[in-house]
């Protein structure tokens, strides 16, 4: 029998990591753990911001949907797909407008290190784009917590600027949905890379929760799955498996 979570997308049971399991729901002891892991790198000691930082801009994002006790939606596009570490109660394909699906943020702790800086998907703005996903839907009961960990996993370093945007799905339209756009004036930021110089960092780079070549496999196979064609991210995939 389905669970109701997967209700609309049975084929996703089994292919996403249980949030036990996740790795990334950075509780104090994991972060600890990411501190340590920093300094072992030579990494400043202000690698991330600071813990107040990050709660401020939560409060501040998700204000109306605590006031309101909402459901939290959450729009998933990159490493969200297969391994989300939320408890949620519903999951759907999602179709954001106005945005595309890039490599253009580089990572030296997760996908990558100093000396060999890996990329990871942000969403750059383009009137002219869209980007296919997921949303999951977080009930009210759970938003404070489950949205305090993915506040720590994606705004570690302040690269996203959150916003609640408007998405499409098969069920219908998501008025508010929680979607990671790309701080664009962030030092992490790599909107430069031409497609070579991406696939080669994408070949090379590896950090602590893996390879960045895995990242893009994990990203294929789970669009090979949900039937999503991203024309940006299959050259990628073809021009990485032609540099190794």
């Amino acid at each position: 029998m389905t669970p109701p979570a997967f209700v609309h997308l049975p084929e996703l049971q089994g292919r996403l990591i249980p949030a036990h399991a996740c790795g990334l729901r950075l509780t104090d002891e994991v972060l600890a753990e990411w501190d340590a892991q920093a300094r072992s790198q030579g990494l400043p000691i202000d690698w991330r911001l600071p813990d107040g930082d990050v709660e401020r801009s939560r409060r501040q994002v998700l204000a109306g949907v605590s006031e309101r006790r909402d459901d939290l939606w959450v729009f998933a596009y990159g490493s969200l797909m297969w391994n989300p570490g939320l408890e949620f109660a519903e999951v759907r394909r999602a179709h954001l407008p106005g945005f595309a699906r890039r490599f253009a943020l580089s990572t030296t702790i997760g996908r990558g290190t100093p000396d060999c800086p890996g990329l990871v998907l942000t969403l750059q703005g383009d009137a002219a784009q869209s980007c296919d996903g997921l949303v999951f839907r977080i009930p009210a009961c759970a938003v404070e917590e489950e949205s305090r960990l993915l506040w720590r996993r994606e705004m570690i370093t302040g690269a996203y600027s959150p916003a609640l945007l408007p998405l499409q799905t098969p069920q219908g339209v998501v008025n508010q949905a929680l979607v990671l756009t790309a701080n664009t004036a962030h030092p992490h930021y790599r909107g430069d890379l031409s497609m070579q110089a991406t696939a080669a960092t994408i070949a090379s780079a590896c950090g602590r929760i893996g390879s960045n070549r895995e990242y893009l496999d994990q990203l294929v196979a789970q669009f090979g799955v949900l039937g999503i064609e991203d024309h940006y991210v299959h050259a990628l995939a073809e021009m990485v498996q032609t540099a190794c």
